[in-house]
């Protein structure tokens, strides 16, 4: 997809089949460059995802005085500064339409002898950002934001921190994470604990550079003062980018995918849980582990679903996959209850609304509460989807396109590729009907 196409028209195609490589997770991408940046000497990361978000990230530490080299898509040499050899930018520095790229990088550079300011896109300029830089002021940090505690981030360099004992009133594995990297440079220790186990990527990975951690689900704490070792990064594929193809093959009779080496974080794949208990048939074979992360190939097919109520405890570990359960529950049979994801709506857009507009438009019936919503499912009919500028809500409705009547048209699409470059060609390749 070419950045200056905006809208897809997507129908139903064939049955799909084939081998997929999906590209490489988000989040391990943002962290193994930041943490490879920090790090005493030369690190290589493979699998890179090639997404506008984390070529952000890339391209703010190249600003910071970092030397990155790109020999070949999806791989970068990394010439690791240490923690004390970041240097400051000469203007603003853009993350894009990056959430977790600003919330780390707040973290990170709370604690440089310098001033930074991170500025975002006009969906991230909406993201509230209080909820990392309040417990960041916390540990000494300065941080000015907008009055609604929107972007930019004005970070006033040269603050002394010191570590604290933080319990998340919302569980985040940014905020997390950014406080953890804070943590690298505080006095003392820092430790956080989270009302909910998030995804542990940061904790690994930290341990991967050598950092001595402790961890466990739902906890955190690291003393200050460490350096990092440079190491080697596999970056395993994305299981929030494999979701759309879990959802496309179990709903599309016939279809058997192959989808190879996806990360597996076990907090990360509440929807590989929920898909099962509405009787998707998926397997994992070939497991590995990939820079600390489990992977293996989910090999999907076919299957009728049921309704189901989503269990709240697997809510946090498929926040990103919603805008794709929405869209099985639509083709399930029986309604589906979704309870206890108000997040869903401070992401780039308000999934919730916009999940429940869209697939009202063609034609189901959604009762949307506070925080969630009931999917009553049935034939999905032509029409327009509003995509928010929202990646996920794009590529959902790509998929619901290819159970429905006619032709759904897809609006505002350029931002699929913040985080799935590529994914219309690799749709049609599997048998999705879907032209740009």
């Amino acid at each position: 997809m070419s950045q200056s196409s905006q809208h897809w028209v997507a129908t139903a195609g064939q049955p799909l089949r084939g081998t997929l490589e999906i590209p490489g997770d988000k989040s391990v991408s943002h962290r193994s460059v930041m943490l490879a940046a920090l790090a005493d000497g030369v690190s290589t990361v493979d699998g890179f995802l090639e997404g506008e978000d984390t070529r952000a990230t890339a391209a703010i530490f190249s600003r910071l005085g970092v030397r990155i080299e790109t020999p070949s898509p999806s791989r970068r040499i990394v010439h690791g500064v240490g923690v004390d050899g970041l240097e400051p930018a000469d203007g603003p520095l853009d993350c894009g339409n990056a959430g977790t790229g600003m919330r780390l990088l707040a973290g990170l550079l709370a604690a440089q002898p310098f001033d930074s300011v991170l500025v975002g896109d006009e969906s991230l300029s909406k993201r509230p950002m209080r909820r990392v830089t309040g417990p960041l002021a916390q540990m000494g940090a300065k941080i000015d934001t907008r009055e609604d505690g929107t972007p930019p981030l004005r970070i006033h360099g040269g603050q002394v921190l010191s570590g604290i004992d933080y319990t998340l009133p919302v569980a985040s594995a940014q905020v997390k994470s950014a406080l953890l990297l804070a943590g690298l440079y505080a006095r003392g220790e820092t430790a956080v604990t989270e009302p909910h186990p998030t995804r542990d990527y940061t904790e690994r990975m930290l341990s991967a550079f050598g950092v001595e951690i402790e961890f466990s689900p739902g906890h955190a704490r690291l003393r200050g003062g460490q350096r990092l070792r440079a190491t080697d990064i596999a970056v395993p594929a994305d299981f929030s980018s494999a979701a759309f193809f879990l959802v496309a093959a179990s709903i599309v009779p016939g279809s058997e995918l192959r989808l190879r080496a996806v990360g597996l974080n076990p907090r990360r794949t509440g929807l590989l849980q929920a898909l099962r208990l509405m009787g998707a048939d998926i397997r994992e074979e070939n497991p590995a582990t990939h820079g600390g992360e489990p992977v293996a190939d989910l090999v999907v097919r076919h299957a009728p679903l049921r309704g189901i109520e989503v269990p709240e405890a697997l809510v946090p570990d498929m926040i990103d996959e919603f805008p794709a359960l929405f869209i099985a529950a639509a083709c399930a049979e029986g309604a589906t209850v979704v309870r206890g994801a108000a997040e869903l709506r401070v992401k780039e857009s308000d999934r919730l609304a916009a999940m429940a507009t869209g697939l009202r438009t063609l034609g189901l019936r959604v009762d949307e509460t506070a925080d969630g919503a009931t999917i009553h499912p049935g034939a999905l009919a032509t029409g327009t989807i509003e995509s928010h500028g929202d990646h996920r809500i794009a590529m959902a409705f790509a998929v619901a396109a290819q159970r429905a009547t006619g032709e759904v048209r897809v609006e505002d699409v350029a931002n699929v590729a913040t985080s799935f470059p590529g994914f219309d060609r690799l749709a049609r390749g599997c048998g999705f009907g879907l032209a740009s």
